[in-house]
């Protein structure tokens, strides 16, 4: 008699993308689709929460619905749902959260909440190649930029953290002084192609002293008054910029790997996506002998793939979020998760 497969519903909504995932204990990821808000923030320069609220209000059932006719199943052929509940933006954060628990009460199968955060870290797990545990994992994204110590799922130390920007943030805003489109990170990286490195030198922030956290509002700063100063050569600042962040990334990664003396670095977060950090973090793999994973370009940004995943590692090992009490946390450590 065969056994019914587990398949985990995933949503994400912590900002401004709606994910849907579903995520099958015998066949892996089965389907998944997004829509993205870029478009629509874009007139405002940066996303504005209640917009983000109101879109994901309109998106997450007819995704839900897309991503089930794509796989060919059934609302009751899920076995459980996971869904982003931080952090994020809190108005978003309770839409995924709310469709999620309804559905789950409705359905009388289990509801997880799950680490936005947690999705990024795992997301290296959906491909064919995985790394293995334990593995120093690099965080980059718009809000986040972190360095963490993975002895095994939901076992983290955080190692070093940013102490202002994040390193996506600093892409965006120094994105914005250049007077390049929204989202600003791609925008920038697409014109450092066209920059010369050798025209100016940025600092690499905190990488004089000893230490694994990050600091990158002053590489913004030194960006705005180099742009000042010289405000025809938009390219070069372009390029300067993505080198000094990117070196930065590379000397703390290569740092903690020695601390920790892993020899395998998951780099995941919307700003893996950028072709330069591949670059040079592959460079440094290859003289420490050591292994580097991303997601697919399509798995850096937010997405539903990596919550389904996230909360099928956990619902099938018995983690479940009990009570009918939705609650969202625009905060979260992902030193305060239960290992698996």
């Amino acid at each position: 008699m065969s056994t019914k497969p587990f398949v985990t519903l995933g949503i994400e909504s912590s900002c401004d993308e709606t994910g849907i995932g579903l995520y099958s204990s015998d066949q892996g990821l089965i389907a998944h689709q997004l829509f993205s808000q870029v478009e629509m923030h874009a007139e405002y320069g940066g996303v504005v929460p209640e917009l983000a609220s109101r879109d994901h209000i309109q998106r997450t059932i007819p995704l839900i619905k897309a991503v089930l006719s794509e796989a060919k199943l059934q609302l009751s052929d899920v076995s459980g749902i996971a869904y982003t509940a931080g952090p994020g933006l809190a108005g978003a954060l309770l839409v995924g959260s709310s469709v999620a628990r309804s559905l789950a009460w409705s359905l009388n199968i289990p509801a997880l909440a799950v680490h936005h955060m947690e999705g990024h870290l795992l997301a290296p797990l959906l491909e064919e190649t995985q790394p293995q545990f334990p593995f120093v994992a690099l965080l980059v994204s718009g809000g986040h930029t972190m360095l963490v110590d993975v002895k095994g799922i939901g076992d983290y130390q955080i190692l070093g953290e940013s102490l202002d920007d994040a390193v996506g943030e600093a892409f965006d805003k120094t994105a914005k002084i250049l007077g390049l489109g929204y989202p600003g990170g791609p925008a920038l990286a697409t014109l450092a192609e066209q920059g010369d490195d050798t025209q100016f030198k940025f600092p690499r922030p905190m990488t004089d002293r000893p230490g694994l956290d990050f600091s990158f509002s002053g590489l913004k700063t030194f960006a705005r008054n180099t742009f000042a100063k010289h405000p025809e050569q938009k390219a070069d600042i372009a390029k300067a910029f993505e080198v000094a962040a990117t070196q930065t990334l590379m000397i703390k990664c290569r740092r903690a790997l020695e601390k920790t003396k892993y020899s395998t670095l998951v780099v995941a977060g919307g700003v893996s996506a950028n072709q330069s950090l591949r670059q040079v973090l592959n460079k440094m793999g290859k003289k420490l002998d050591a292994e580097v994973f991303y997601p697919r370009q399509e798995f850096c940004t937010d997405n539903g793939a990596m919550i389904a995943l996230a909360g099928h590692l956990r619902l099938t090992k018995g983690q479940v979020s009990v009570g009918n009490e939705i609650i969202v946390k625009p905060r979260w450590s992902l030193e305060e998760l239960e290992a698996v």
